[in-house]
């Protein structure tokens, strides 16, 4: 049976489909990488080998790049945007906060210990979890707007595991996640060398060099679609709104 001729329509979209994009423009964007390694600096870091892929594919398009070791900074444990108002002396995470506050883009990256995120990893998620009852200007949760990712490495397994738990818990207090969002590298399970080791096969692994690739480029992606759509929607999504008595999808049964 032949097939019927494409209309112009369905012509236009395939050669669309099939044509280079060309080159987007990610000028102004910011990103902030939230290292969650257990070494402070200047300790080696095999979690800022991978991540220093990622920061490379930023830079060169023009993004502007934030980073820091959160294990280097005094955070303290709690849920709430500033510990010193609850019985710590000290903690560097409201600081921390104005760092990814000012960025488009969130990579937290981070080791696998007994198959799991690092302690710093979780404490980092806590902190930022605290400060998920803010409110941006159009009323919407503080991280409305912005997009994130992550990057992980070890040797045993568990990478899928410690993705879905950073990406589940972004997403959750607000930030926006694109497709194929994580990427990382395993080295062989148990002893053995690590990425940043001599011999290890990590830096020139093409199966996680292309993850990062496609994590990075879809970040900056979405970012700029955001950007350009001048922040993320705010329809049905206002806590201001919401608590106003405006519930959209939500009929006043008084008139059903």
């Amino acid at each position: 049976m032949t097939r019927p001729a494409p209309t112009d329509a369905s012509a236009d979209a395939s050669a669309d489909a099939s044509a280079p994009s060309g080159s987007p423009d990610f000028t102004g964007l910011r990103a902030t990488y939230v290292n969650c390694t257990l070494n402070r600096s200047p300790g080696r870091s095999h979690t800022q080998g991978v991540i220093d892929r990622s920061i490379e594919i930023m830079e060169a398009n023009g993004v502007g790049v934030d980073r820091f070791r959160a294990v280097d900074h005094d955070i303290a444990t709690g849920v709430r945007p500033d510990m010193t108002e609850h019985g710590w002396d000290t903690d560097a995470w409201p600081a921390l906060l104005d760092r990814v506050l000012a960025a488009d883009i969130l990579v937290i990256g981070g080791p696998i210990w007994l198959g799991d995120n690092s302690s710093v990893t979780k404490r980092v998620i806590e902190r930022l979890y605290g400060h998920s009852g803010v409110l941006n200007p159009r009323g919407q949760y503080a991280y409305y707007g912005r997009v994130a990712g992550c990057l992980l490495t070890g040797n045993e397994d568990g990478l899928k595991h410690c993705a879905m738990n950073i990406l589940y818990s972004l997403q959750h207090i607000g930030f926006t996640v694109p497709p194929q969002a994580d990427a990382g590298w395993l080295g062989e399970v148990g002893p053995g060398p690590s990425y940043l080791d001599e011999g290890s096969g990590g830096p020139e692994n093409d199966f996680t060099n292309r993850n990062i690739a496609f994590m990075t480029y879809n970040l900056m992606h979405l970012a700029a679609m955001i950007r350009g759509a001048g922040g993320f929607p705010a329809h049905g999504n206002q806590r201001t709104a919401w608590d106003d008595g405006t519930h959209p999808g939500h009929t006043n049964p008084e008139y059903r």
